[in-house]
């Protein structure tokens, strides 16, 4: 399963995992992140099974980690492991992967990220119009983030500000 290629409809609702980044990957990182995780996932195991496995880097900022968990359950050591090689990779590019307290929008086209408050505040005034699409971050399957990881502003979680 390689969600960046594959051309048939899938049918089973794999698991993901979001590790959002605060700015865009330069082409050095994003190559280094690829190779990073395409060694990792080729061994990725719980409990000694191989978990099958994949990735996406979407947008250029945002890393989709895709586990099939009707062939096996990703662990909770399994789990610790991938934090762990994402903590390395954070640490290494200062990417903001485990900040949770951001908002990421679209706005002319382009990809934008701000600390959660700016973004509420920028809302609230008027300075960001709520003509934008909105990423959700909390999306746990894969048919969840095909249908509903960019929503239109009124359409996502950011509707609620007030």
């Amino acid at each position: 399963m390689k969600i960046e290629e594959s051309s048939i409809v899938e049918t089973n609702d794999y698991r993901i995992i979001i590790y959002p980044a605060s700015r865009p990957f330069s082409t050095k990182e994003a190559k280094t992140i690829t190779e990073k995780l395409f060694d990792f996932l080729a061994t990725w195991a719980a409990h000694g099974k191989p978990l099958s496995s994949s990735f996406k880097i979407e947008k250029n900022q945002f890393i989709v980690i895709c586990v099939d968990e009707e062939k096996e359950l990703a662990s909770g050591c399994s789990i610790d492991a991938l934090g762990k090689l994402m903590r390395e990779i954070d640490g290494e590019y200062q990417l903001g992967l485990f900040d949770r307290m951001k908002a990421s929008y679209v706005e002319n086209g382009e990809v934008k990220t701000l600390k959660l408050q700016d973004f509420k505040s920028k809302i609230r005034s008027g300075e960001i119009s709520r003509n934008i699409e909105v990423f959700d971050f909390s999306k746990n399957t894969y048919l969840e983030f095909l249908s509903n990881f960019l929503l239109p502003f009124d359409k996502s979680w950011a509707a609620s500000i007030q």
